[in-house]
């Protein structure tokens, strides 16, 4: 089935590149993609693929097999970046301060790919391919507003697979690994309260600015002193905020940062951690500190299982030599870790960086864009891992 697909992948390639570009040009921000979602659903009624809105602007698309089986979901997410297109190709943005620059209209065009393979095919699939094309994956997150809508269930969902570009390697090739594989997230914010003075007197006040410089110091000892270094850890000041005059000693300062772990209790213990330093400084400091650390998104972890079933499938389309093995988790976060917390899950990297094309940046940079050549592939992969996840059990009785 591999050359079937991979073939015919290639020869829709032009009419899916076309889809990814109007997709890039129109950018959305998270939880205001309408004109995204009206393409999406109106490519799955041109395919006949039955789909509901959920969570506003996501919608679940179901193609149902020719026969029984089990039900596999793939999430890809659809909001675009507050950022400032400058990559200079003919289809960039045409929303000005908005860009596609994760790469998120890549993931809903290959998943509407995979979506017109896997209809073609479904009588000879059994079970059920659940489509998830989320909102607001950057900013406060989709995936638990597009659960708690119900889109695991009827059919409930076994297991979950996603893919995220990454333009570090190239087109042609896909990277993964077992275990964790990305952060969990606690933002957090630090407020201190001093007496205020004058600046020539500061012995009559507490000065908050120097206790929020020895807190934001001694948090990165978190990382260096208090996690062994084979254990990821991170943490982000981000924004330190305080005073308005150079010879005034303000009475309030106020920082905000982010946590970055693996989960579980790394994530206890250093949260725990944070809390310590800020009110121990902040104790000998004379000053009152109020912090607030918020949760956000689990990490996601790969199972084995799932893990090893796109490897194989990516192996059938790529070919085995272009499987590469993530070397590491990254610290980066999404909130696939919902769905893959629920069902085992995969989450997986497709290369769509070219040298030769300038296809190197980063995410989150104004210059990022995705090979478009990549598409097709990636499209494929998707179709061939929800084909043999769901006769995999047929096979295996």
């Amino acid at each position: 089935m591999q050359e079937n697909l991979k073939a015919e992948a290639l020869a829709l390639a032009p009419a899916w590149q076309e889809l990814f570009y109007a997709l890039h040009r129109c950018p959305e921000l998270g939880r205001g993609e309408k004109q995204t979602a009206e393409l999406i659903r109106r490519r799955l009624r041109e395919m006949s693929i039955p789909f509901t809105a959920a969570a506003d602007t996501g919608t679940v698309a179901v193609i149902r097999g020719g026969r029984p089986g089990r039900t596999i979901g793939f999430r890809a997410d659809i909001d675009a970046l507050p950022i400032e297109e400058e990559t200079g190709l003919p289809y960039a943005s045409r929303t000005p301060g908005v860009m596609h620059a994760c790469g998120h209209d890549f993931h809903t065009a290959a998943l509407l790919g995979a979506a017109e393979l896997l209809q073609s095919r479904r009588h000879e699939m059994p079970g059920t391919v659940k489509l998830f094309f989320q909102p607001d994956e950057e900013d406060l997150g989709g995936a638990a507003p597009m659960i708690e809508s119900g889109c695991m269930e009827d059919p409930a969902v076994d297991a979950v697979l996603c893919a995220h570009v990454e333009s570090g390697i190239p087109t042609g090739t896909v990277s993964v690994k077992s275990g964790p594989i990305c952060a969990a997230s606690n933002p957090f914010a630090v407020t201190l309260r001093g007496t205020g003075t004058h600046g020539a007197k500061p012995h009559l006040g507490t000065d908050v600015i120097v206790a929020g410089a020895q807190i934001i110091t001694a948090l990165q000892t978190v990382s260096s002193r208090r996690t062994a270094p084979t254990e990821p850890v991170v943490v982000t000041v981000g924004s330190f905020h305080s005073g308005t005059a150079g010879n005034v000693l303000p009475e309030e300062a106020r920082f905000t940062g982010i946590l970055r772990t693996m989960g579980g209790e790394s994530r206890e213990r250093v949260k725990a951690d944070l809390r310590a330093i800020v009110s121990g400084i902040a104790a000998a400091m004379g000053v009152e500190a109020a912090v607030e650390i918020f949760e956000s998104y689990p990490g996601c972890r790969n199972a084995p299982e799932m893990t090893e079933l796109l490897r194989r499938a990516a192996g059938k389309i790529l070919g085995p030599e272009n499987v590469l093995e993530l070397p590491e988790p990254s610290l980066g976060t999404d909130d696939f870790g919902y769905f893959s917390d629920l069902v085992p899950g995969c989450y997986f990297y497709i290369g769509v960086g070219s040298e030769a094309k300038g296809f190197t940046y980063p995410n989150h940079n104004p210059h990022f864009a995705a090979d478009p050549e990549a598409l097709p592939l990636a499209a494929a992969v998707e179709a061939q891992a929800a084909f043999d996840y769901l006769c995999q059990e047929e096979e295996n009785p």
